[in-house]
């Protein structure tokens, strides 16, 4: 029996690899590059994990918010290997959203408009994934350097386990660079990535709230100014304006609208608000087990507020409070 006849854009489709719209291989490597791999410091995650069902009880008894059922292990990792979990995390979501960027650069008959690393021969498609990689590595990478700890959390899938990570050598170097006790300052982060695990298993409506303000973001995102945009405006009056906004920190809303940054806005101000809650009970039941958490306090804040120029760049461009 003859099936229907194949047509050239299905018979690219059976024979071609798909590509990545990220290179996550290049991600990896340039995020590794840009970290370095430091000493652990001595930094173990084995000197905490007895203590941590502890601190998961005094969470709880203090908040108000329901034990969960059993905590993930502590584990401390190095810089590769925190990049590795992150871009494991990052990687459904990334796809996810180039693939919906390709699906509205095509006509209604099917068809691929005109447009940045659509509709290009493959070679093209391969050098936009290795760019964008080498951008998402070094994102990655930069965070590499300054996370302490992390509640390793994937919103859009609720079957992937969570992880509690413990960044070793940064642990270590922040102990020595801030003059406070290792240990101390282990326990101290400790407890408040033991916060975030009960804020989310305690208010189980808390993860799908999230999840459904980044579907919805996703779902109506679109590039509304393309490159050729922001480069050749239109007029003089608008070049003015745009140099003023990009002045302001508004490239991401410059790119993604009005209505979409939005969501960004109730996006941050959720999280602000978990982490907010996460600093206040770190510090509320670390007074009970740290005899040194005012310095460590005073320590912590001096640490933030003295971030590189990197960091002060990358938050002034994109208009974002970048959480650490």
């Amino acid at each position: 029996m003859r099936g229907p006849p194949r047509t050239e854009s299905s018979l690219e489709a059976a024979t071609l690899p798909r590509v990545d719209a990220i290179d996550w291989g290049t991600a990896q490597r340039v995020g590794e590059l840009i970290a370095g791999s430091p000493p652990d410091g001595g930094v173990s995650a084995g000197s905490v994990q007895p203590l941590a069902q502890d601190f998961a009880a005094r969470v709880s008894a203090y908040s108000g918010l329901e034990l969960p059922g059993a905590l993930p292990e502590l584990e401390a990792v190095s810089r590769p290997r925190w990049i590795e979990a992150n871009l494991a995390t990052m990687r459904p979501l990334m796809e996810e959203l180039a693939q919906r960027m390709e699906g509205q650069q095509r006509t209604p008959f099917g068809k691929p408009r005109t447009g940045w690393a659509l509709g290009l021969p493959e070679a093209m498609r391969v050098a936009s994934g290795l760019l964008l990689g080498a951008q998402v590595g070094a994102l990655t990478g930069m965070l590499s350097q300054r996370v302490l700890g992390q509640y390793d959390l994937a919103l859009l899938d609720p079957t992937v386990t969570p992880r509690l990570l413990l960044v070793a050598p940064n642990l270590a170097q922040a102990a020595e660079n801030l003059d406070v006790d290792r240990q101390e300052l282990l326990v101290w982060v400790t407890i408040h990535e033991v916060t975030h695990a009960i804020q989310f298993s305690g208010a189980p409506w808390l993860r799908e709230h999230l999840a459904g303000l980044l579907r919805e973001l996703m779902d109506g995102l679109q590039v509304n100014v393309s490159l050729t945009q922001l480069l050749r405006p239109p007029g003089s009056g608008d070049l003015r304006t745009l140099a003023e906004r990009l002045r302001r920190g508004e490239i991401m809303r410059l790119t993604i609208g009005e209505e979409r940054w939005e969501l960004v806005e109730r996006i941050q101000s959720a999280m602000s608000l978990i982490e907010g809650h996460a600093e206040h009970v770190m510090d509320a039941v670390g007074a009970d087990v740290l005899p040194e958490l005012p310095r460590l306090r005073a320590a912590m804040n001096r640490r933030r507020e003295t971030r590189g120029l990197p960091w002060r760049v990358l938050e002034r461009l994109l208009g974002l409070e970048l959480k650490l």
